[in-house]
């Protein structure tokens, strides 16, 4: 009787440990399990590219990406992660760009230089997981230029504190011991070992690409030649030691003064004194792919609406054409965002520039162009909305711009099917 005790105790208590930590309900109020069970894991391949090309590593079928970006995944409630998933997944989507940093403070996943937060880093794990579980991959960004999440100011206020001599926090890209806090800091996120999946990152298919830095600038060095130099030192030690995932920038697409001839696509002269420039950034070998954000609204607030339609239609098509011709690298257009609600001839102003965009990149795939795809910034649930800012949508409320998301993902799968090179089957497209 004790022994038959002590055996329905055991179930009780291990039924009680997955309900609480693998059992979660999603906004439907539907429960699903979360028991990590590392070999029914979704087969997946690794993606990287061939010449101006995403391709399947495996096959080389072509990929194409319609995408978006949430960058608040680890900060959030396990099944508010998988329905964010969820939703993009029915809506064609295949690749989704999210932060995997969050620096400094005893909330942060990089608590302090070489002290992490375990229970954000599981979070990062489950993120990981479940994009795969959804047939998603994901852009990993590894620290962020603003101060948001804290950035590379907080990088450097962590030299102060171990007696470094920087006061700028450009100091970032050359200062020696904030070169080894953020090299540290890359060897644990591709060394860690999935809590959920037992896979490591660096082994991990359902990531598409690490990138560098969200919009790096460095306004101390305006001729470029230090942001350069950090950009060719940090992606050079990610591919020695990951010789799997593509790398890229993070790049907002300004070119630098040296190109005078392509100034003229800039939003305005402040735009060339930032450190960045498009093409040499994306030029070094490490680099895989080019990586460029579209804010005309934010660029240029005082010009019309036509005007900021006219002047994102030369950024696009001045960025594919490089790097179709000059890097001969793809090019995503990792950020695309605008926040005004206007209406032009019965059409929102997001939805027209979004269009834009989309058609401009599926033009491109359809000519074996060097353009690969666009992420819409940012999607959201209403279980987020302490994250939103001004750029923010929760698609299913906005009927006419999901409908757009929906027809992108749509004719980019047509096309892979007019080359013979789909593989499955995640969404209707007959309706689009």
């Amino acid at each position: 009787m004790e022994r038959k005790t002590y055996t329905a105790f055991g179930f009780l208590l291990l039924a009680t440990v997955l309900y609480f930590n693998w059992i979660s309900s999603g906004s439907d109020g539907k429960f699903r399990i979360r028991i990590p069970i590392p070999w029914l894991q979704p087969k997946m391949g690794f993606v990287g590219r061939n010449g101006t090309h995403f391709v399947e590593v495996e096959d080389g079928a072509p990929v194409y990406v319609n995408g978006w970006n949430s960058y608040w995944l680890i900060s959030s409630k396990l099944e508010e992660v998988s329905e964010m998933f969820r939703r993009g997944r029915s809506m064609g989507m295949t690749v989704c760009r999210t932060w995997a940093f969050s620096d400094g403070g005893a909330n942060g996943l990089q608590i302090s230089p070489g002290r992490f937060n375990e229970r954000l880093f599981q979070a990062l794990d489950f993120v990981i997981y479940d994009a795969r579980r959804n047939n998603i991959r994901l852009i990993l960004c590894l620290v962020n230029n603003l101060n948001a999440f804290g950035g590379k100011a907080q990088y450097v206020r962590w030299a102060q504190a171990a007696g470094a001599n920087v006061t700028s926090t450009d100091s970032f890209f050359s200062d020696p011991t904030i070169k080894h806090y953020y090299k540290d800091y890359v060897e644990k996120i591709l060394s860690r070992k999935n809590s959920f999946s037992g896979v490591r990152y660096k082994d991990e298919p359902a990531i598409f690409a690490w990138e560098l830095m969200n919009e790096p600038r460095c306004a101390l060095n305006s001729s470029a030649p230090l942001l350069q130099a950090w950009i060719a030192e940090m992606a050079s030690h990610i591919k020695s030691l990951d010789k799997k995932h593509m790398v890229t920038v993070g790049l907002e697409g300004f070119y630098g003064h040296g190109r005078t001839e392509r100034l003229g696509a800039n939003p305005g002269e402040w735009a060339s004194s930032l450190g960045s420039d498009f093409i040499q950034n994306s030029a070094d070998e490490n680099i895989d792919f080019a990586s460029v954000h579209a804010y005309p609204d934010s660029w240029i607030p005082k010009a019309s609406f036509e005007e900021k339609v006219k002047y994102l239609s030369k950024w696009v098509d001045y960025h594919v054409n490089d790097s179709e011709h000059v890097l001969k690298k793809p090019v995503l257009f990792a950020e695309v965002g605008f926040h005004l609600e206007g209406k032009k001839n019965g059409s929102y102003d997001r939805d027209i520039i979004l269009k834009l965009v989309y058609d401009k990149l599926y033009e491109s795939a359809k000519k074996g162009e060097a353009g690969a795809g666009a992420l819409i910034w940012q999607l959201m649930i209403e279980e987020t909305q302490a994250y939103k800012d001004e750029f923010s949508l929760v698609a299913s409320q906005h009927p006419s711009t999901y409908k757009l998301i929906l027809q992108q993902s749509c004719r980019l799968r047509k096309l892979l099917r007019r080359k013979g090179k789909t593989k499955s089957n995640f969404w209707p497209c007959t309706d689009a």
